[in-house]
């Protein structure tokens, strides 16, 4: 049986429908007078909206935030008066507004058609929020590495001072002016190894923003949501790793100026810790276990903010630096003279060679070079320890393990 004409426009009528209906963006018709006339149902899912009927007849100012209605009303007449292909808002930021009132980013492209019936405009609406979020993270990053390029100046300028005073002191003696070449050239060395140790760091991460942002961009299609989302975690993990990097360089920063002070406050240790390892138990590896025990008595006379980034730090190294499936021990001991807290893993270990250097600026195990860090963690933590009169011991054998211990003298 032949297929009538009437019968093939119903089946490209059926076809129209579904494309329409089904497309992964909204699509939104209004006519002449700038009222809605269709409105697919992806589009009135992104705006709260059950029924079409409810958009119907409405001008498309309904779908835009109030404050923009004024200068949109005549933007839209100048386009319906002369129609074209393009983007819509071309260097400006697009909103949409929610049935609930809600904001939210959207990107816009325009067309045009005219029928028997007139003119009509379609406008094809994508949410952006997710790309925004991401904008807006890459944009903070910037404005942290510019914070820290100040504080790098900063003690460049410093270095530069010193380096010109002491010189002019020590002209009168070649043992003195010895000393001051040695120190100038430790100084140098100091900020040759910081400025390739930041470059290095800062690559890996930037470099993961960079390529999931640009693959991001290209999931457009609406089953794609799996994977903008795996990258946007990507994202996100690459700037908080940036983050923890930019925060032990401005302590660093701190306390070289001596602007970290203990302030001493009365607290209970265990609530503390326990807290603590609740936090952390959240960035562990496949199967590893924190296990923590108190003895003695709970209360304790320390600068809680100091004590809870060593216990941080060393716990995250011996998260970082054990296998799966492992346990990480910690105990704390609190008596009448003292406050004792020891961090144990089974990790890789520290040679005693390493151990020696453990605690200065920017080393690195030489068992550690492929496992990212800083070599900041451990000076930040023992100068910290000294600034609450505390003293820190460390017992370690390649491959069995590392046990690190702090005691300070209690003061109740």
């Amino acid at each position: 049986m032949s297929s009538t004409p009437e019968l093939e426009l119903l089946k490209e009528k059926e076809r129209f429908e579904a494309l329409f209906q089904y497309a992964s963006l909204g699509i939104l018709v209004a006519n002449k007078a700038g009222e809605i006339v269709l409105a697919n149902n992806f589009l009135l899912s992104k705006f709260g909206y059950d029924d079409p009927m409810e958009l119907a007849g409405e001008k498309i100012e309904k779908l835009i935030p109030a404050r923009f209605h004024r200068q949109h009303v005549p933007h839209r007449d100048k386009y319906i008066e002369h129609p074209q292909k393009r983007p819509m808002g071309l260097g400006l930021d697009l909103f949409g507004i929610k049935k609930d009132g809600t904001e939210f980013p959207v990107e816009i492209s325009l067309s045009n058609y005219t029928t028997n019936d007139g003119d009509f405009v379609i406008a094809f609406i994508s949410d952006i929020t997710k790309r925004k979020e991401i904008e807006m993270a890459v944009i903070q990053q910037k404005q942290e590495l510019a914070e820290i390029n100040l504080q790098i100046e900063k003690m460049n300028d410093e270095l530069e001072q010193k380096v010109e005073l002491r010189t002019k002191q020590l002209e009168e003696s070649k043992d003195e002016l010895a000393k001051a070449l040695s120190k100038e050239k430790e100084l140098s060395d100091l900020k040759t190894r910081f400025v390739s140790m930041a470059s290095h760091e800062f690559r890996t991460p930037l470099s993961t923003i960079l390529s999931s942002a640009s693959l991001v961009a290209k999931y457009t299609q609406g089953d794609e949501q799996e994977k903008r989302d795996k990258h946007i975690v990507r994202i996100k993990s690459a700037v908080s790793n940036l983050n923890d990097i930019l925060n032990e360089f401005l302590s660093i920063g701190k306390i070289e100026d001596g602007k970290v002070v203990a302030h001493h406050s009365r607290f209970n240790i265990k609530e503390l810790i326990t807290t603590i390892v609740g936090e952390i138990q959240g960035i562990a590896k496949h199967g590893q276990h924190i296990q923590y025990t108190h003895i003695g008595s709970d209360a304790v006379e320390l600068d809680v903010s100091l004590l809870r980034n060593i216990i941080i730090n060393l716990l995250s190294n011996a998260i970082k630096f054990s296998p799966e499936n492992g346990t990480i021990n910690i105990v704390s001991r609190v008596d009448d003279t003292s406050t004792e807290v020891s961090i144990q893993d089974s990790g890789i270990g520290i040679s005693k060679d390493d151990q020696e250097h453990l605690f200065e600026r920017f080393f690195r195990g030489a068992n550690v070079t492929n496992i990212q860090g800083t070599g900041l963690g451990l000076h930040i933590v023992g100068k910290y320890i000294e600034l609450m009169d505390g003293q820190i011991t460390v017992a370690s054998e390649l491959e069995k393990g590392t046990t690190f211990t702090f005691t300070f003298k209690n003061n109740l």
